[in-house]
């Protein structure tokens, strides 16, 4: 599962937020990719130049080819990247899905796993 939520703009929270939907995912039984996560890492990608974005972009349009599906995290908004996710997941034909984190909020941010975050306890199948 491709994971789309914000970057840009207030990276820290954004960050939090991401490794919250991460969460999510996994305790849903999925095993998902998050772009923003990864390629973002210091040394890796400058989401600041223009070009080296639209590298990460195409790069995460290559893992998305051969996805389950999208899963769009709505609770901090659609930017214009995630719209690009979104559309590519579309003419894929991949089915694409909006997720909240109702128990999430932007002012808790921990060091390790979001207390907000509710835990399955057993995995759920796909």
């Amino acid at each position: 599962m491709v994971l789309e939520s914000p970057f840009a703009g207030d990276t820290p929270t954004n960050l939090a937020y991401a490794r919250a939907a991460m969460r999510d995912s996994l305790m849903r039984g999925e095993a998902p990719f998050a772009s923003h996560m990864l390629y973002t890492q210091p040394g890796v990608l400058d989401d600041s130049k223009e070009y080296e974005r639209g590298v990460g972009i195409e790069a995460n349009l290559e893992w998305m080819a051969g996805a389950q599906g999208v899963a769009v995290y709505i609770d901090r908004g659609i930017t214009p990247g995630m719209s690009l996710g979104i559309k590519a997941a579309i003419r894929a034909g991949l089915d694409v899905e909006e997720r909240s984190l109702p128990a999430w909020c932007d002012h808790v941010v921990t060091d390790g796993l979001d207390a907000n975050q509710p835990v399955r306890k057993e995995p759920v199948s796909s």
